[in-house]
């Protein structure tokens, strides 16, 4: 890890779950893959959207349309060598990134989405949530399908 003035470089595997739940972070660029996706989500961070391939483009439907905690950046082509594709903008990137991080009503209310949805991940997969609950269901009728099935 090398640490600068206004930042650090993370070398090889980042632990993007830290990351992302770390006060300091306003928003998240992503391809959308589905765990960054699910993860961001869970940390209640807002995304700026930039999809690359096959399932990226309707993760970021959900994120960007759906769900509304994110902006995309305008990524309409299937990233593929054979093809040539659009550039994209520094200064789309950028002003996609001002709609997230920005100080305007737009920009707050994407943030506001982004923690509440966060909060009700947080609470669906804790002790007692419908999603911890859900997963101890299953377990429970898997151990009792094991036991009744002559192996």
């Amino acid at each position: 890890m090398v640490r600068g003035d206004r930042g650090f470089i993370i070398r090889g595997w980042a632990p993007q779950m830290l990351i992302l739940t770390h006060p300091a972070v306003g928003g998240f660029v992503t391809h959308c893959g589905w765990n960054s996706t699910l993860e961001a989500v869970s940390a209640g961070v807002p995304m700026v959207t930039w999809p690359r391939y096959a399932d990226q483009f309707y993760n970021e439907k959900l994120v960007v349309e759906l769900l509304k905690v994110g902006v995309g950046v305008g990524s309409v082509d299937y990233a593929s060598k054979l093809e040539t594709r659009r550039m994209i903008g520094g200064e789309v990137i950028a002003e996609a990134i001002g709609k997230v991080m920005g100080d305007g009503e737009a920009a707050e209310a994407i943030r506001e989405k982004a923690e509440k949805l966060g909060e009700k991940a947080r609470r669906a997969v804790a002790k007692g949530g419908s999603s911890y609950d859900d997963v101890g269901r299953l377990v429970d009728e898997l151990m009792a399908r094991r036991t009744s099935v002559d192996v």
